[in-house]
């Protein structure tokens, strides 16, 4: 019989090697339908953009409307709250950052980058703090205020005093004509 060295391989080798493979092809295969079912349906996927059409909104009125589950406020801001926004240096804010998934990560929060025209403002409306919804037209910034902790936001969403870190969110979306956007 001969013998056999550690860099000689045998037949014993072969097959360990050949049954942990097998092994592993057949976990991935067994895995893989509980993986696939994390995918989102079908139902889901079709709420990825909407559609909302702008033109029953009076100047000075916010409508809500849901995408992927959550609220986003559309509002039609007045020439005074336009004028406010501008208006608030940004050594002043909380949160420097736009936030505006239309823009770079980095971009500065003044109220040009939080939106596209500037009498309409699109954000997600839940309070980066906890998750709560904001109320409109409330607070000392005449934005929104979340009643559960006491965040204030100014009329372009940007946290202005409480407890929330972040300026709501601008999601992303386009003016599809002078009356009607998509958001996603």
């Amino acid at each position: 019989m001969a013998s056999t060295t550690a860099a000689d391989p045998t037949r014993r080798d072969f097959l360990y090697i050949a049954t942990g493979a097998t092994a592993a092809v057949g976990v991935a295969a067994a895995a893989w339908p509980f993986i696939a079912q994390m995918n989102p349906s079908s139902s889901v996927l079709a709420l990825a953009s909407t559609e909302v059409d702008l033109a029953s909104v009076e100047t000075g009125q916010q409508i809500v409307v849901m995408w992927r589950s959550k609220p986003v406020f559309v509002r039609r801001r007045t020439a005074k709250e336009i004028a406010e926004a501008k208006a608030v240096p940004l050594d002043q804010l909380p949160d420097p950052l736009a936030r505006n998934a239309n823009l770079p990560d980095t971009a500065p929060a003044t109220d040009a980058n939080r939106e596209i025209k500037p009498d309409w403002l699109v954000v997600v409306g839940i309070c980066t703090h906890l998750g709560c919804i904001p109320l409109f037209n409330e607070g000392d910034f005449g934005g929104y205020l979340c009643p559960c902790h006491g965040s204030q936001y100014d009329t372009a969403g940007r946290i202005r005093r409480g407890p929330a870190p972040e300026n709501l969110p601008v999601p992303p979306y386009a003016f599809l004509n002078d009356t009607k956007i998509k958001i996603g």
